[in-house]
């Protein structure tokens, strides 16, 4: 019985951990077999490890090159942010809830929708299915939604993802959503023993524009002061990466959750162009945008718009 992989986007968030554990044990139970592995293309991030943890739920297999093997992509479809060597393997599914950019030699399974996080997805089809979801997976799952979606404030969030928190919730036994999420993110916002790199990559992906490569990354705060005395170090690592990764732009932007906005922090070849694309000025390499706080939604659309054209 060959393996099939599941597996999730390089610089893997909590979504894409919990995307491939809650479907890899879907496709065993759906088909009486133990052959789909739940994988990750990179290191756990805090705010996963953490719940993990909290759980007792196994890490998932790390899978650093995907040459020849079986694969169930979750949470991407972009060659870009996946495993090493996913052009020669075999890709048999996709589930994902991102924009469409993906070709390939053969017609595969295909599952996208427009929700806020692959976990809403997988959960829908374990309710489908009539497949009981047990509280250690209803909780990991009802994490995934609640950082996708900030808690519900993002654009992004829809009103099929907040009816499946509530049902996630009770079979949680979770009475409290709102504060399991802020519980989260205070582990995830919490940066005083990172290192600039692990803050930048924590939650990061890789855009293929035709003005060149970009890369955003993403975290989420409770209290943006806590980044005040490591901007200049975080840019300083943003020009490193963005140097020696040949891009043509790398970001971090840094929301907070409570005042609902985003810091930006830059490091690009054409600082004009990223002004004109985001709509802002930037004062050394750095800007504030009220309002944004969703990269899929509110940022990588508008960066699209101006340099992939």
């Amino acid at each position: 019985m060959e393996k099939v992989y599941v597996i999730g986007h390089k610089s893997p968030d909590l979504d894409s951990i919990a995307a491939a554990i809650s479907y890899a044990n879907l496709k065993n139970v759906l088909e009486q077999t133990n052959k789909y592995i739940p994988a990750r293309a990179g290191d756990l991030n805090k705010e996963t490890k953490y719940l993990l943890e909290k759980l007792q739920l196994n890490n998932p297999e790390l899978l650093s090159e995907a040459k020849g093997k079986n694969l169930i992509l979750v949470d991407h479809n972009e060659f870009s942010q996946a495993v090493e060597g996913i052009e020669e393997a075999k890709i048999q599914e996709i589930l994902d809830h991102h924009k469409v950019n993906f070709q390939y030699s053969e017609p595969i399974y295909f599952t996208i929708k427009p929700w806020g996080a692959s976990c809403s997805i997988i959960t829908q089809m374990y309710f489908d299915a009539n497949i009981e979801i047990n509280k250690s997976l209803a909780s990991l799952m009802l994490g995934a939604i609640l950082v996708d979606t900030v808690i519900t404030k993002s654009p992004t969030c829809t009103d099929k993802d907040k009816e499946i928190i509530e049902q996630l919730a009770k079979l949680a036994d979770i009475d409290d959503w709102k504060n399991y999420g802020l519980e989260i993110f205070k582990v995830r916002s919490s940066v005083s023993e990172l290192s600039a790199a692990e803050i930048i990559k924590s939650d990061y992906k890789d855009f293929n524009f035709k003005a060149g490569k970009f890369g955003i990354g993403q975290v989420e705060t409770v209290d943006l002061s806590e980044f005040d005395d490591r901007r200049e170090e975080i840019i300083e690592e943003l020009e490193k990466i963005r140097q020696e990764g040949g891009y043509h732009t790398v970001i971090l932007f840094i929301t907070d959750i409570i005042k609902e906005g985003s810091l930006f922090l830059v490091s690009t070849q054409d600082p004009e162009g990223i002004e004109k694309a985001l709509n802002t000025k930037l004062d050394d390499n750095q800007t504030y945008l009220d309002g944004v706080i969703s990269r899929k939604k509110q940022v990588a659309p508008k960066l699209t718009q101006f340099f992939d054209n």
